[in-house]
């Protein structure tokens, strides 16, 4: 029986219709029973309702259609969160930093808006503290319309919520502040609330446990929900405005990032289509319509165009790019139609690793700033003593009631000694700076880079690649008084155009550019190590290379010729000679040349009080050369070094108590990058000699040295200012809180008072470290 009823079971379910999908809302219909179907395609497709038919029937493509993928979403459990007060606290997922108990922000900035969960949390406390505190202000200051007990417990009824729920976020703080032994400001902030609040609670739940002394004509002690509550309302008023400006200062990273476009025109083989930017690959050929904004860092293949750099470079002018030059994601096409192929994608692109470096550099902590660490672990503890002390010294010698000014003098000294200021001082500076540096071509990679910055007395620069272009260029030609120049210039151009050599290319570059050329058929071409390249070009035979090559095959070189050349090696360039059919027709001078701002700099870094020094592995007379070039003196170029020497170098001007930074460029740099007290890589140059580097400067834009020694004096002379703010109000206020003024003056400070000056304390700092995005223009 029971296998049987199995076996019937088993069948009858074999038998059960297979239920289809309504393609149009997705619901389940049974085909047995369905009322509304369509035929497409030689498909039948069945609806629940009539309006689904009529849908699908309109145009059935956009429900059969494949619906494109959902991008993934990143995880909380993947990504990396930090403190912004305390960058050494890292953990997976978001939460509260165990030191100081603010919400952690991601270890590094995306395009996507910042998460403003905490702001609005407390933009939603500050506004619901606000309706109750301004008429528990009122009516605390007043009493016109409410007097005795009855005032006390209606204060006590709009505190409550202000204490118990809207400095919920401030107590969690103070207690975990304490649970770590890592005080701080709302150490001080948990504990003056807590006091005054319960001060007053017990006063007028229980007024019979204070003496009668203290009791006023009511029966009842003076109470201080108000201050209570003002002094929450206003450290949620320095929260909201803390809270914004760190956002802004995300803002420079963030609308870099949202320059790149959201998708890119891949070239398929027989078609083109629009793909999300994720899925560009190494290699992909895509297009870059005008007007359009490159996808990601690539190089050109097709088309010319002019391309605005302005988001990396500050240059307002755009920039002409032509087949086989570089671009860079995210910045904008002109006029021209390019197509670009991608040679780096995702984290490995400019603009990624904008937003590495400067998200890192948000998060270290200069030296300074670990200094201002230790003083804040001392300050809290003395702070608290001379809280304790005002209370007793009140208590024992202040006037009736004593223990109500003993305690009012400690509050108020809980809450103007809060370390609000001090803490934001360094990081508020450093975050703008940061951010300011990225706009204007300076990314640093941490905070102790723009502290040295600013100490810099020597500056060496490497030739190569940063004082001249790095590549070869053809400065001269010369050429037979008998030479038709279309024709050397042609069997020249189509000749060196099939050879690898680098001085080949710049050959080829400099004749297409600047001379009218014919086609040439070269034939038997052969290149001699060491020596040149001969061919059969044109009809004629062709040698193009050294004097020893020319001296082999004994091939005259007139005097005069023979002289200039000399002269010109020299100097350090290097010299080709030309000959059709065994007789001299030309000669070609290359070298390198220095950049186009590369003299003003130099005149401007020696104002401001930097000496320069330029270091190369190249010939000495080519170094002096460059160097007469840009006003340097003799004593300023070292020539012929190699690169552990280089090091050496640098190791001896910091042993005489120079302050060395080190610009350069090449891999053979790194060792003296890397040693130097800061160093400056271009943005051009090798990734190791990047990695190596404590600043970057994109593009290579070589016043962006000046622009990053400014930042890095800017930023300390702004640091100084926040400290000197800090701990001048700190030392001003704390005393005069505690009551020094009363034997002489009368004057005590009230804790309402207290707190607003904390906060505007906070807000003068912050409003100071945001002048930083001035500072380079």
């Amino acid at each position: 029986m029971h296998t049987h009823s199995a076996m019937h079971d088993h069948a009858a379910h074999d038998a059960a219709p297979e239920l289809a999908k309504d393609p149009v809302c997705g619901m389940k219909v049974n085909p047995e029973k369905a009322k509304y179907r369509h035929e497409h395609d030689g498909k039948t497709y069945f609806f629940c309702n009539p309006k689904c038919l009529a849908k699908f029937e309109a145009d059935p493509q956009k429900y059969l259609a494949p619906k494109p993928a959902a991008p993934p979403k990143l995880e909380s459990s993947t990504t990396k969160y930090t403190c912004p007060m305390h960058p050494e606290i890292v953990q997976i997922g978001p939460g509260t930093c165990p030191k100081c108990g603010m919400a952690l922000e991601p270890l590094v900035a995306t395009a996507e808006p910042v998460d403003d969960s905490e702001l609005r949390d407390m933009r939603r406390r500050l506004i619901a503290c606000a309706l109750l505190t301004i008429p528990l202000f009122v009516l605390a200051m007043g009493g016109m319309f409410v007097s005795g007990p009855a005032l006390g417990w209606l204060e006590l009824a709009l505190a409550t919520p202000v204490v118990v729920w809207g400095a919920l976020p401030f107590f969690a703080r103070g207690i975990a502040s304490i649970r770590t032994g890592h005080l701080n400001m709302f150490t001080l902030i948990a504990i003056g609330t807590a006091a005054a609040y319960g001060w007053s609670v017990v006063a007028i739940v229980a007024p019979s446990l204070f003496p009668p002394s203290m009791r006023g004509h009511h029966g009842m002690p003076d109470l201080y929900f108000e201050a209570a509550a003002v002094i929450t309302t206003l450290v949620l008023v320095g929260q909201v405005l803390e809270l914004r400006a760190r956002h802004r200062t995300a803002d420079a990273v963030r609308s870099l990032l949202s320059l790149a476009p959201k998708t890119a025109r891949r070239i398929e083989k027989d078609h083109e289509v629009d793909v999300p930017l994720a899925d560009v690959r190494v290699g992909d050929r895509l297009r870059v319509r005008p007007g359009e904004r490159i996808p990601t860092d690539a190089v050109i293949v097709e088309g010319s165009s002019a391309v605005d750099e302005s988001m990396l470079t500050g240059e307002p002018i755009p920039a002409e790019k032509a087949t086989g030059d570089r671009v860079t994601g995210g910045t904008l096409n002109g006029d021209g139609a390019l197509v670009i192929r991608a040679e780096r994608i995702g984290e490995d692109t400019m603009l990624a690793r904008i937003v590495a470096l400067v998200s890192q550099a948000a998060r270290s902590r200069a030296r300074v700033q670990r200094l201002v660490d230790r003083i804040s672990a001392v300050f809290v503890p003395i702070v608290l003593f001379v809280a304790l002390a005002a209370f007793v010294l009140w208590t024992v010698f202040g006037p009736a009631p004593a223990i109500a000014h003993g305690l009012t003098s400690a509050v108020a000294v809980l809450i103007i000694a809060c370390p609000c200021a001090l803490g934001l001082a360094t990081p508020m500076s450093i975050m703008v700076a940061t951010g300011t540096g990225a706009r204007h071509g300076v990314l640093v990679k941490d905070a102790d880079a723009l502290e040295t910055l600013s100490k810099v007395t020597t500056l060496v620069l490497d030739k190569t690649g940063t004082l001249t272009e790095g590549k070869p260029h053809v400065l001269a030609v010369e050429l037979a008084p008998e030479v038709d120049r279309k024709e050397l210039f042609s069997i020249v151009t189509a000749a060196e155009r099939r050879s690898e050599h680098p001085l080949a290319k710049a050959i080829v570059d400099s004749a297409t550019k600047e001379e009218e050329l014919v086609s040439v058929e070269v034939k038997d071409l052969r290149a001699l190590r060491g020596l040149g390249i001969e061919a059969d070009a044109g009809g004629k035979k062709l040698l193009f290379g050294t004097a020893k090559l020319f001296a082999e095959r004994k091939i005259a070189l007139p005097d005069d010729v023979v002289r200039r050349a000399e002269e010109r090696r020299s100097k350090g360039e290097i010299v080709s000679y030309a000959a059709l059919d065994g007789t001299y027709a030309g000669m070609w001078a290359l070298g390198d040349e220095i950049k186009s701002d590369a003299k003003a700099t130099v005149d401007e870094l020696r104002t401001m009080g930097v000496r320069l020094v330029m270091l190369t592995g190249d010939a000495r007379s080519s170094a002096l050369h460059i160097g007469r070039q840009l006003g340097l003196h003799e004593a300023e170029v070292v020539a012929e070094v190699l690169p552990d020497e280089k090091s050496h170098v640098i190791e001896g001007k910091k042993k005489i108590g120079e302050i060395v930074a080190m610009a350069g460029d090449g891999i053979n740099d790194a060792p003296a990058l890397a040693i130097a007290d800061v160093g400056v890589a271009m943005g051009t140059g090798s990734d190791i000699a990047i990695e190596s580097a404590g600043v970057t400067l994109v593009k290579g834009d070589l016043r962006a040295i000046v622009r990053a020694l400014r930042l890095g004096r800017a930023t300390m002379r702004n640091i100084r200012q926040n400290l000197g703010l800090a701990f001048g109000y700190n030392v001003l206020a704390v005393p005069i809180a505690a009551g020094v003024l009363y034997p002489s003056f009368g004057l005590t400070l009230d804790p309402m008072l207290a707190a607003a000056a904390m906060s505007l304390s906070s807000v003068s700092v912050i409003a100071n470290a945001l002048r930083l995005r001035a500072a380079l223009r």
